[in-house]
């Protein structure tokens, strides 16, 4: 059987934790066949970013055109996209109907505190995408408000629904919600609590991007949204437990993306 082919759009991250790695890692582990276009590359490992060189916003179109005029892409997700002109490149696509599925998880800045991206890139393809996945951090980037309660990350989520994405995961990995880890789904004018114990571990490099990949996968696949993003939110739980006790280099780690630990 052939199998289904998923597309990530993402910055390039030298430890392979998160970016254009981890997704390519989600894809496998999940079944699916992974394409890539790559938006810029990154010097980092898990202590933290080194540098960042973005790509003309030229290749990455001929990166998508070579992709997209290939393969039957069923689904798409965005990471890091690091300018406004790569951003319009991308949401050019998104607009003529190129990128099915567009799931955009808007990085705007690393867990080591580098800044990987600007808000108006993001901005630039939120109305195009199915769902958007922002963590806390980039909720509050984007609505201009904080984010740091379960109740600011319900009113943030309805705020960035409101803007063009026709679901909005707020994810709450930062916030303190007793020994849960709680995530926000808001779609058709309803938010839901999604909920799951929370791992403590300093292994949760790529989190974000993992789930967004996961989701990507999931709605290739045929679910629906919510069903996409319960099963997002499992297989990340499940990484993140994979890798809590790894020595995988000296700051903030990889997931367990295929199960290795588990």
């Amino acid at each position: 059987m052939t199998p289904t082919t998923v597309l990530t759009i993402a910055g390039s991250d030298s430890g392979g934790g998160a970016g254009i790695q981890a997704d390519l890692k989600v894809f496998a582990a999940l079944g699916v066949y992974g394409t890539s276009v790559i938006t810029a590359v990154t010097a980092q490992n898990t202590r933290g970013v080194d540098a960042v060189l973005p790509l003309p916003p030229r290749t990455v179109t001929e990166q998508l055109d070579s992709v997209l005029g290939d393969f039957g892409v069923r689904a798409v997700k965005t990471g890091m996209l690091g300018t406004p002109a790569v951003a319009d490149a991308v949401a050019e696509a998104a607009k003529a109907g190129r990128l099915p599925h567009l799931v955009v998880d808007p990085v705007l800045v690393a867990t080591s505190g580098h800044r990987l991206g600007v808000v108006g890139a993001v901005e630039r393809l939120l109305p195009y995408a199915e769902v958007a996945t922002p963590n806390c951090a980039e909720a509050a980037a984007l609505t201009g408000r904080p984010v740091t309660t379960v109740e600011e990350m319900v009113a943030a989520a309805e705020a960035l629904a409101a803007g063009g994405p026709r679901h909005v995961v707020v994810t709450g990995g930062d916030v303190r919600a007793g020994g849960e880890s709680v995530d926000v789904l808001h779609g058709a004018g309803r938010s839901t609590l999604l909920r799951a114990p929370r791992v403590t571990t300093r292994h949760n490099h790529g989190t974000g991007c993992s789930f967004s990949a996961a989701v990507a996968v999931r709605l290739a696949l045929g679910d629906p949204v919510p069903v996409a993003v319960a099963a997002a939110k499992e297989y990340v739980t499940r990484a993140l437990t994979g890798a809590r006790h790894w020595e995988l280099g000296a700051g903030r780690g990889p997931l367990d993306h295929f199960g290795w630990s588990c």
